[in-house]
């Protein structure tokens, strides 16, 4: 008897269970804009699920419809528009209140259903006095001007406390992060003890004259040693020939670098080599994308594995 050829197929089916745990996806994440600046077809919105759920918040708002209608196209989903917009989105989480974040929550909302918003205080101020009043659109929160509709109920976060999100199985901790004159938010999703970080916008600490980026990677340094930090989805808006007084609070190629570089420093080179950095929010026009992505191909001395997400494309991380 072949001994050899006997144990292999064992062993193969012993070590099975732990090669698919390897394999094993925590998150789901449908991007419904990737870009800053002009198109306004594809602006700033991602869906996040834990892996096999359609219990998704969306991160950003910028772009819906068109976005979900991209995302059936590219049999993200295999359901209608309506279906995705009004049942699986069970929540909103604005990073701050810049059009291109949240325009596409204004203008879907007399279709939507039902559900949350959350964010920062400031955030949610600026929604009830700017944007859900009735001579800018119509009232559909909760709170605000009279009459309010009450289709959406505002949320606010509290930083430094993980929030449960009804109707999913996500926990999401917010962090401040300073863009220029106002602030933006960092959202940490947790999934059954595993994270997502997504980033809305933001300048590098040196510019903005901060330490809110530092606070954050000691935050999340520990999940990166642990390998619990499944992906960091953070902006590059220009190329690195913008100078830095006109940045309006975003980075460059080099200054991610900084910053990652202070991950590296806190986590460990050895453990942010590979580590997911999805690159969002990148302007138009062409030439500057292509330039940002050949910065970046450059100045990545850390080995991190830079994905360019695609709208309507899923990811899994």
């Amino acid at each position: 008897m072949n001994f050899k050829h006997t144990l292999l197929p064992i062993i193969c089916f012993l070590l099975l269970p732990v090669f698919c745990l390897a394999q094993a996806k925590s998150f789901r994440v449908v991007p419904l804009g990737v870009l800053g600046g002009i198109d306004e077809s594809n602006l700033s919105a991602y869906m996040v699920a834990p892996a096999n759920s359609n219990n998704y918040i969306c991160l950003d708002a910028g772009t819906l419809h068109y976005g979900i209608e991209k995302a059936i196209a590219s049999t993200s989903f295999n359901v209608p528009a309506e279906v995705v917009l009004k049942q699986y989105i069970k929540g909103y989480f604005i990073s701050h209140s810049h059009l291109d974040h949240l325009a596409g929550l204004i203008i879907n909302s007399p279709e939507d259903s039902s559900k949350n918003i959350y964010a920062f205080n400031d955030c949610i101020e600026t929604l009830k006095s700017r944007y859900f009043t009735w001579k800018s659109w119509a009232n559909f929160a909760d709170q605000g001007e009279a009459p309010a509709l009450k289709k959406y109920h505002y949320k606010v976060l509290e930083p430094g406390a993980e929030t449960a999100i009804e109707n999913t199985e996500l926990k999401v901790l917010a962090f401040p992060l300073a863009h220029s004159n106002l602030t933006s938010t960092a959202f940490l999703v947790n999934s059954n003890d595993n994270y997502l970080l997504y980033l809305g916008d933001t300048g590098a600490d040196e510019i903005e004259k901060s330490s809110n980026m530092q606070n954050l990677w000691q935050a999340v340094a520990p999940l990166v040693k642990s390998k619990k930090l499944k992906a960091i989805l953070i902006e590059v808006s220009f190329p690195n020939e913008q100078p830095d007084k006109t940045l309006f609070g975003h980075l460059t190629p080099k200054w991610l670098m900084v910053e990652m570089d202070k991950l590296a420093a806190l986590a460990g080179t050895e453990n942010v080599k590979g580590l997911n950095i999805v690159i969002i929010h990148l302007k138009p026009p062409v030439a500057s994308i292509s330039k940002i992505k050949t910065q970046l191909k450059a100045a990545n001395k850390l080995q991190l594995n830079l994905i360019y997400p695609q709208q309507g494309k899923a990811l899994n991380f």
